[in-house]
């Protein structure tokens, strides 16, 4: 996850463009200071969410495949809350995620990892926040996966979120992780956001809304802006 410098950028939650641990900030990372241009009103203006119609399925990665057979993984819930940096909720925020399956394995042309594909599962949904922000989705805990970046380099489980706001262009991209991964010391791509940002990248564990003999719930509040904001890979 590559995070670059922003208005109100707090050195302290969000990583520099180039971190060299992580490899593909070699060729990421820009060489010259970032121009700001001016946005057209296509840019500024739509899509609206609050009549945007979803399937009712999409939020749950653990039916919405074609087959509708049951994924193979442990089940869980993952909620929260979108905040702006009042606390105020965020109210018909599109939100989308896609992850690996139990296996560590995407659905994904790309993604040649020797590890079985799932045919129930798809690994992507969306969802609408409500009048009160929040959202909430039922899939299954991903795997680790190796990706290359150095000998023995395996990614901790985690699942990416994007929320679209009222523009095209405020599309915000994340990255959640589970509480404990033995595999956080040794990813390059967590360790690239300082402590205090890594915090806010981490679910809790949330028995609250865990539902009895279906599936554990993890907890993943969203913040947008502020010293408390949520890193994103794209500001």
């Amino acid at each position: 996850m590559s995070i670059g410098k922003h208005i109100g950028f707090d050195e302290e939650v969000h990583p520099p463009y180039l971190d060299t641990t992580y490899k593909s900030t070699l060729l990421r990372a820009p060489t010259k200071p970032l121009l700001i241009q001016k946005e057209s009103l296509s840019q500024t203006t739509g899509p609206l969410f609050n009549d945007y119609s979803l399937g009712a399925l999409d939020h749950d990665l653990t039916k919405n495949s074609i087959k509708k057979g049951e994924p193979i993984g442990e089940r869980i819930v993952v909620h929260g809350k979108v905040t702006n940096e009042k606390g105020h909720p965020i109210p018909n925020t599109l939100i989308e995620i896609w992850q690996a399956n139990s296996a560590g394995r995407y659905v994904h042309k790309v993604d040649q990892h020797n590890a079985p594909l799932d045919p129930n599962f798809l690994g992507t949904g969306r969802c609408l926040t409500d009048k009160m922000g929040n959202y909430k989705f039922y899939t299954i805990k991903p795997g680790a996966y190796p990706w290359g970046n150095h000998h023995n380099a395996w990614r901790p489980a985690h699942i990416h979120l994007s929320l679209f706001g009222t523009a095209i262009s405020s599309r915000l991209i994340t990255q959640m992780y589970f509480p404990n991964d033995p595999l956080f010391p040794f990813d390059p791509i967590f360790n690239a956001v300082p402590p205090k940002g890594r915090e806010l990248l981490i679910s809790d564990f949330d028995l609250n809304v865990t539902e009895p003999d279906f599936a554990l719930g993890y907890r993943f509040d969203i913040v947008l802006r502020g010293h408390k904001a949520t890193p994103f890979e794209n500001q």
